[in-house]
């Protein structure tokens, strides 16, 4: 019976993966995040540094009179270069309002569970577990993250100290 409890809660864990994703692209390949996670999208603003932060975290901005931290996501990943076009979509993750930089945004797709496959497994040392799993649409693949998983949990204090550390 407990075998039947699991399968069905994985069930239920797939099943909330269909949706509709803000796809974008970092070095190239199309990602995507969940609609509901995000708040809007922003254009580039100048980025205020915080001593003593992750590499990753390239300051915090002012929206609208509320400091938020910036993540820049082709850093986080380990990605090379910058683009021209780069631009910042703000998010809730684990509760926290942050900006993600990305190259540029695409589209919002909606993507059916049938067209959702588990990431893969890549072997030791290889870290997929920020990822929802692999969605096809429009005849692209997209990776879709769970933008909750993107961060660790000693992350997303830094981001906190960050914010904190500016207001």
């Amino acid at each position: 019976m407990s075998s039947q409890l699991s399968q069905s809660d994985n069930a239920t864990a797939t099943l909330s993966r269909a949706g509709k994703y803000l796809t974008f692209f970092l070095a190239g390949e199309e990602y995507g995040l969940e609609i509901l996670k995000v708040s809007e999208i922003i254009g580039m603003q100048p980025i205020t540094r915080v001593p003593r932060m992750p590499e990753f975290v390239r300051g915090v901005i002012n929206l609208r009179g509320k400091v938020i931290p910036i993540t820049d996501l082709r850093s986080k990943f380990g990605m090379d270069g910058e683009s021209g076009e780069s631009c910042i979509i703000v998010v809730q993750m684990k509760g926290v309002q942050t900006g993600i930089v990305v190259d540029r945004v695409s589209e919002v797709v909606a993507i059916a569970e049938a067209d959702i496959e588990d990431a893969p497994t890549f072997g030791a040392g290889i870290r997929t577990e920020f990822l929802l799993g692999i969605g096809k649409a429009g005849g692209r693949v997209k990776l879709l993250l769970d933008i909750d998983k993107v961060l660790a949990t000693s992350e997303i204090a830094a981001l906190e100290a960050a914010q904190a550390h500016a207001d």
